[in-house]
């Protein structure tokens, strides 16, 4: 029997935003905004002092389009081909490099930011995926409250800065979320765009088959498999040859060789390396965890617990379950925090939940001035407010009818 699932709605009711979330939020939204302009024409972002491209995760973006709009797709994920055309763009050398490792449907995005500039292509990435984020954000608040919340984060600094695409991935988890119960095809297609970071969608499947939602599901699969389909023809063979070619080379250098710094990396994984654990023992404490969360997540979509917990486990979940997770990524902890302000405007908070959000949010700020990888502690500070929330799920599990209360 097919899990039914209600849209979630806020109740007439529903209480104001307490002043000290409302007047941090304000001011850290305003510090956010006010920095980058201010960043750009003091030579601290995009160009540096000297009119120079400052090396940052954007260029590789910028420089698989070019590759895409000269004919050479497939050599996009040559690493050395690759770091020669940003070695053009930027006019300075930089260490190491700035890979490109998406699969070839991110090529589409790639080939159309290479046609601006490379100022505009990065100002122009940033806000429009911005704009995606801050409609989930405001949609799953159910308030404009949202928008204020969704800016306000730390995580917007971290990943605006490089260029990164932590925005797009936190809309599209967000949006899955966010649709399922009303809409499960677009739900679904949210979710088959997600493939373009595939570390991020392992626990759907597991969540979908256990909640029974087969609409989802299918319609994940025939997105994505359109996806790679459109991709094959636009970019031929090669570019799928080159991309799962070079996956292993990146596996063995970022997982294994820790070509960037364990500190950079927020996950489990990275954090047993950082303190001196070999590879294996780092693996297994990952492969535990992941587990361990799989059979939560299992459990409590299965169970009558309300939809806001549900969905705000999941997208915690996907961070705690994958070992490559880097801050920019953790836009995505916005979700779950979106899910749990939502719950606390609707019902209330808990004594201890905004201090709480406060200092996985401090540990954040901590990582951005420090370098001390705290963003796992920050995960777990938010998941377990969820599990807390959620009470004991696991008495709820296996009824014969999974119907969500109607409210948050």
């Amino acid at each position: 029997m097919a899990m039914r699932i209600a849209a979630p709605t806020i109740p007439p009711g529903h209480s104001t935003v307490p002043a000290s979330l409302l007047n941090a939020c304000f001011v850290f939204s305003v510090v956010i905004v006010s920095f980058f302009p201010a960043a750009y024409f003091a030579g601290g972002w995009i160009y540096d002092a000297n009119g120079l491209g400052i090396p940052t995760d954007f260029v590789n973006v910028w420089a698989a389009g070019r590759l895409v709009l000269e004919g050479h797709p497939a050599l996009a994920y040559d690493w050395d081909v690759q770091k020669h055309v940003e070695l053009a763009l930027l006019k300075q050398d930089f260490p190491g490099y700035f890979a490109w490792h998406y699969p070839p449907p991110f090529l589409f995005v790639a080939a159309l930011l290479a046609h601006l500039p490379y100022s505009a292509a990065f100002i122009g990435w940033v806000s429009v995926s911005l704009i995606a984020y801050l409609a989930v954000m405001r949609a799953i608040i159910g308030r404009p409250f949202g928008l204020l919340l969704a800016l306000a984060l730390p995580m917007v600094l971290s990943n605006a800065l490089v260029g990164q695409n932590g925005f797009l991935t936190a809309a599209l988890i967000g949006g899955t979320l966010y649709l399922l119960p009303t809409r499960p095809m677009l739900s679904g297609v949210c979710l088959g765009l997600l493939t373009y970071k595939p570390q991020y969608g392992l626990l759907f499947p597991i969540v979908l088959i256990a909640a029974a939602q087969w609409r989802v599901f299918f319609s994940a699969a025939v997105t994505a498999v359109a996806l790679a389909f459109v991709s094959w023809l636009a970019f031929g063979t090669e570019s799928w040859q080159a991309f799962f070619h070079w996956m292993p080379m990146f596996s063995q250098a970022f997982l294994s060789e820790g070509k960037a710094p364990w500190w950079k990396l927020q996950s489990l994984f990275s954090l047993v390396r950082y303190f001196g654990g070999s590879e294996p023992l780092a693996w297994t404490f990952q492969w535990i965890l992941t587990a361990a969360v799989a059979v939560t997540l299992a459990t409590i979509w299965r169970s009558s617990v309300r939809y806001s917990l549900k969905a705000a486990a999941l997208a915690v979940g996907a961070l705690l379950t994958t070992p490559y997770l880097f801050m920019y990524d953790m836009v995505v902890l916005a979700i779950p925090v979106a899910w749990l302000v939502r719950l606390g405007l609707a019902h209330g908070f808990r004594a201890y939940e905004l201090s709480a959000l406060a200092v996985a949010m401090a540990f954040v700020v901590i990582f951005i001035f420090s370098g001390l990888p705290l963003g796992f502690a920050a995960n777990a500070i938010v998941g377990t407010l969820v599990l807390r929330r959620a009470g004991p799920w696991w008495r709820q599990a296996q009824q014969t009818q999974f119907t969500a209360p109607a409210t948050a």
